[in-house]
């Protein structure tokens, strides 16, 4: 068989079939026949208006809700000059960034990125291709095995760990033989006292983070740090830029990773689409998994821009590749850079300063709706809040769909609400909807 993407003989592709002990290439296949190609597509021929008249009609069939949701993607604010200058050509055409000569304006762009991460942070060294939050937690994990001389194959998560992400974790956690555990909450946090008994040598990274899915600020970081460090584990923190701009570094709490979505600066929402966020220590520089920018100086002494350490990568040295990532997240990182500048270092925190003082607000104007208790956690929130309502979760959710808002049930009388600057204006009528179906 011959191919433009694939040219080879008949003979080589027969000595092929030969070492991996096949007769033919499509035993090297299993589709099933009822979704095999039969060469139709059974798709009828339609003209431009046609096609987007039907296109109108299946996206008319959206729910048009009001959207108060978070448990990992938020929406803030994007501004203009993000779309306007993120979509130039020389950006948005642009792969990975192989040729430094021809992509200097894009590798600064990340460099710039990279160094956001580093200080919101006070680690070392950032990457700029993580695919999102949980395959970011997934490398954690793997690079647990990589950059400690420990014996243990555990890895503990918080009990409240979003199910998507365990499943994305015990999927990286697979390969390498790894087994993934959880340890209890208590009150929306970490309980630290269980956690110190259930570690032993056999832990190799523990995971917690700031704030919780629950929207609660972990408060004791530095315990779980130095409870970890006592074990010769590694500590992996997720957070956001956002929250990183208010709360104590996670170097400072003795964090080995951070891991998170920096989505939630350049993007907005994006229904599972997100930009993995991987920090590090500058031990385990040549340990990290992903696309690196670095700076140096080009023939003429001028500051110049490279991706660097590329033998880490599959597709220099397969068999020492330290993760299997290859599709490049560089053009939502360059977002994420472009709305931090916008922002400015105030801007930044004053956006992480709302995102504290908005949540408790609207807490205590649930409080007040009968048959509403908020907040249901004793500490500090971000983002979201979680409320207890004296009607059953599923029928008040239900419920205030009906009356265009969207809102999480996470439990039998457990709803969570996020809300930001995007949302502002909807809040009084969020207040008034639910006063009317939790009674």
């Amino acid at each position: 068989m011959t191919s433009p993407y694939a040219p080879h003989t008949e003979a080589e592709t027969d000595a092929m079939l030969e070492a991996v002990g096949v007769d033919d290439i499509e035993s090297l296949f299993d589709v099933p026949d009822s979704v095999a190609f039969d060469g139709e597509f059974g798709i009828p021929a339609h003209g431009e208006r046609e096609v987007r008249r039907e296109a109108a009609r299946l996206l008319g069939r959206n729910d048009d809700l009001t959207e108060f949701l978070g448990r990992g993607h938020y929406t803030h604010y994007v501004p203009s000059v993000v779309d306007d200058l993120a979509s130039r050509s020389e950006f948005l055409t642009s792969y990975t960034q192989y040729q430094p000569e021809v992509a200097q304006g894009f590798l600064q762009a990340l460099f710039e990125y990279q160094s956001m991460l580093v200080e919101l942070t006070g680690l070392d060294v950032a990457n700029c291709s993580m695919y999102d939050e949980a395959t970011a937690l997934g490398e954690a994990a793997t690079l647990s095995q990589r950059v400690r001389s420990v014996s243990g194959e555990t890895i503990l998560v918080p009990d409240h760990l979003r199910s998507g992400k365990r499943a994305v974790l015990a999927n990286y956690a697979d390969g390498p033989g790894l087994t993934v555990e959880s340890y209890p909450m208590a009150d929306g946090q970490a309980d630290v006292a269980a956690l110190a008994e259930r570690m032993d040598s056999d832990v190799a990274l523990v995971y917690a983070e700031t704030p919780t899915v629950r929207g609660v600020i972990e408060e004791r970081l530095t315990d779980i740090g130095e409870l970890t460090d006592d074990h010769d584990a590694l500590f992996c923190l997720g957070s956001d830029p956002v929250a990183l701009a208010l709360l104590e570094r996670p170097a400072d709490v003795g964090a080995d990773v951070v891991v998170g979505d920096a989505a939630s600066l350049g993007t907005g929402t994006a229904y599972g689409f997100g930009l993995g966020m991987f920090v590090t220590r500058e031990e385990y520089l040549r340990q990290v998994p992903g696309r690196l920018v670095g700076a140096s100086e080009d023939s003429d002494g001028r500051r110049a821009y490279t991706l660097t350490l590329q033998t880490r990568e599959q597709h220099i040295r397969k068999e020492r590749a330290t993760s299997n990532i290859c599709t490049n997240q560089a053009w939502v990182a360059l977002r994420a850079a472009m709305h931090a500048a916008w922002l400015g270092p105030d801007g930044l925190v004053e956006l992480a300063e709302d995102c504290v003082t908005r949540p408790r607000d609207l807490a205590e104007r649930l409080d007040e709706v009968v048959g509403v208790q908020a907040p249901v956690h004793d500490g500090h929130n971000f983002r979201e809040v979680v409320a207890h309502t004296d009607q059953p979760a599923h029928a008040v959710v239900e419920d205030l769909a009906a009356e265009g808002y969207a809102v999480h049930e996470i439990g039998e009388h457990l709803i969570q609400v996020a809300a930001t600057e995007v949302t502002a204006e909807a809040e009084d009528g969020l207040v008034g909807a639910i006063a009317e179906v939790a009674k």
